[in-house]
């Protein structure tokens, strides 16, 4: 089993990679899409799927009791471990309310903010971790959309992943933004790994600059597509095939291959 962490900043192209990669690795074997933004809603929408009746977290008993599991282990320490999975779990023991699958495909969202004034999403966080350091299977790939910036790196999820694939798009704030994420992937023992995304031709000869003064050289680089543009907006299927993304997915397999052989 492969497990990856997508991240970025906000509308950078995280869900497209998401969805482009995952429809990718269904060739290789079963994929398993998580949807750890406790905000957006429209990731099912672009994949093809039905999203499902209820979240990971409401399915465990909601919000607060997941956040009385964390806050358990804050009291603890390293000493306790509150889980909600039997270490080594399998994904088929989830109930259809709560994991959507269709041809090879199953997706599945943490949880999410509802309510005004309903407190902070750092059990969704908990959870997101939890679940990910407990799930086992084999031939699956594990694509995580992430909320953007880095909050998910503070919380741990980064830890319970073999890679992190950061999606950089031409503007200032991604850039920044690569160098922190860069730093503390490397804190969390990870292999770090870029794809570029929206880069016109007008761009690209400054974005590889930068990217090479930041010390990485991306594995993929989408330009500006239409296409996507189309899906996103009328909440339509991305089915787009790309050879850039044929690319990301080769490198994929050699880094992992290298983790889980």
């Amino acid at each position: 089993m492969a497990k990856l962490v997508v991240c970025g900043r906000g509308g950078s192209g995280k869900s497209t990679w998401v969805v482009l990669l995952a429809k990718s690795l269904l060739s290789k074997g079963k994929v398993l899409v998580v949807d750890a933004d406790e905000s957006n809603l429209g990731l099912p929408l672009l994949l093809g799927i039905d999203p499902p009746q209820s979240t990971l977290m409401e399915a465990l008993g909601g919000k607060n009791r997941v956040r009385e599991a964390l806050l358990k282990v804050l009291r603890g320490g390293e000493r306790v471990r509150e889980s909600f999975f039997e270490m080594g779990f399998d994904i088929n023991v989830l109930p259809s309310d709560v994991l959507s699958v269709k041809d090879g495909l199953s997706f599945l969202r943490i949880g999410k903010e509802e309510h005004a004034l309903e407190g902070c999403a750092c059990p969704m966080g908990y959870l997101a971790r939890d679940f990910l350091g407990s799930l086992k299977g084999e031939n699956l790939w594990v694509l995580v959309d992430t909320e953007a910036g880095v909050e998910h790196f503070g919380r741990g999820i980064v830890s319970e992943v073999d890679v992190v694939l950061y999606v950089a798009e031409p503007a200032l704030e991604s850039f920044l933004l690569l160098e922190k994420a860069k730093r503390m992937t490397e804190e969390a023992g990870k292999p770090f790994l870029v794809v570029g995304n929206k880069v016109g031709k007008d761009t690209e000869e400054i974005f590889l600059q930068r990217l090479k003064e930041g010390g990485v050289l991306p594995i993929g680089i989408l330009p500006h597509l239409e296409e996507i543009k189309v899906s996103h907006l009328l909440g339509r299927p991305i089915e787009l095939k790309h050879p850039e993304v044929e690319k990301v997915v080769t490198s994929l397999e050699g880094v992992l291959y290298g983790i889980n052989p």
